[in-house]
């Protein structure tokens, strides 16, 4: 699915202002597509501020050095609220934006969605969105060609670390050769891969080797051994002395264990809500259907909700609608094919 990003081109040589958006507690394709986006509009002459409803996780701050995203609260809300275009960028949810998307409906802003979630609230946007993609970064990236915008090193570093953990550095389904030459692409423009991967993966402190080990101690798996499951308690980051970035991709070790289908971890977070990552590797376990019903989504492998609490409440009901994904997704898978027509 490609994108025609004629439209695009047409607002940004029609406008000046712009600020960029992303989700609640951003990853890091939401940064580094802010990032990247912003590099890219400045290298047309554009005025660019990153506003989001939550701070940046500081095992992120390598991606954005001179620390231009901020949090709403830290960003006058004018700077949303007369911007002469919004953009947003890996969500299409209202609730995803929280504080800045409640100032968004009272301003008059031309709004702009980059994503690539099939999850989608009407956010009265020109969407430029392919749900195929792999990664909201490999859109932006794909919108530099078409400007024919050169990267900088900043913004191919931050592009190449949006699409190497969406894509859980390069080994999910998703995957494509197009994902490659990207990559390719990136590195020549100056990102490095080993610098990448050792700041998102060889930074982790004490207090997060402990809580990733407490963890990974209560997994546990069901439903004949296809799904895995685990949680951590908000009291656990308090005792243990981490922080909620350091449950980042930890869903992940729970498809590790030989013969799972699926798999969701379950983190309490400091207002007692219950955050949800729920994982699929069977075409048939679509967790992007389970997130629906809880107000979340994402993709068919790979999505996420937030619940209220109490937090055991609010696990056992995601646990048994993940029971019922993945008992109705083996039953299909062991039913006998259909006899050929005659």
């Amino acid at each position: 699915m490609n994108i025609n990003w004629e439209p695009l081109r047409q607002i940004i040589e029609d406008h000046q202002h712009f600020v960029i958006s992303s989700h609640v507690r951003p990853d890091a394709d939401a940064i580094g597509s802010e990032i990247g986006l912003a590099r890219i509009l400045e290298s047309l002459g554009k005025s660019v501020s990153i506003v989001n409803s939550s701070a940046t996780p500081a095992n992120l701050y390598f991606l954005d050095p001179s620390r231009q995203a901020q949090q709403l609260g830290a960003a006058k809300p004018e700077l949303v609220t007369q911007a002469e275009v919004h953009i947003i960028v890996d969500t299409s949810s209202w609730t995803q934006l929280s504080d800045v998307g409640k100032l968004m409906r009272t301003s008059s802003s031309k709004r702009v969605v980059i994503d690539h979630h099939v999850s989608s609230d009407d956010l009265g946007a020109v969407e430029f969105k392919n749900t195929s993609s792999e990664a909201t970064g490999s859109l932006i990236f794909q919108l530099s060609e078409a400007l024919n915008v050169k990267l900088s090193p900043e913004a191919a570093t931050a592009l190449f670390a949006a699409i190497a953990t969406d894509t859980g550095w390069f080994r999910f389904p998703a995957v494509s050769a197009e994902t490659m030459r990207i990559a390719g692409r990136l590195i020549e423009y100056g990102a490095s891969p080993q610098a990448i991967y050792r700041e998102l993966y060889e930074q982790g402190s004490l207090a997060k080797m402990h809580l990733v080990g407490r963890a990974l101690g209560r997994m546990k798996v069901e439903c004949d051994g296809h799904l895995a499951y685990t949680y951590i308690e908000w009291n656990e980051f308090t005792e243990l002395n981490a922080v909620p970035a350091d449950t980042e991709d930890l869903v992940n070790e729970c498809l590790k264990v030989l013969g799972t289908k699926a798999a969701f971890i379950a983190i309490e977070q400091q207002n007692r809500q219950a955050k949800f990552s729920f994982r699929s590797r069977s075409e048939h376990v679509n967790v992007a259907a389970v997130a629906e019903t809880f107000g979340g989504g994402g993709h068919r492998m790979a999505a996420g909700a937030t619940l209220p609490g109490p937090f055991m409440t609010a696990f056992a009901s995601a646990l048994e609608a993940m029971r019922s994904a993945v008992l109705a997704a083996s039953a299909l898978e062991a039913a006998p094919a259909p006899e050929p027509a005659s």
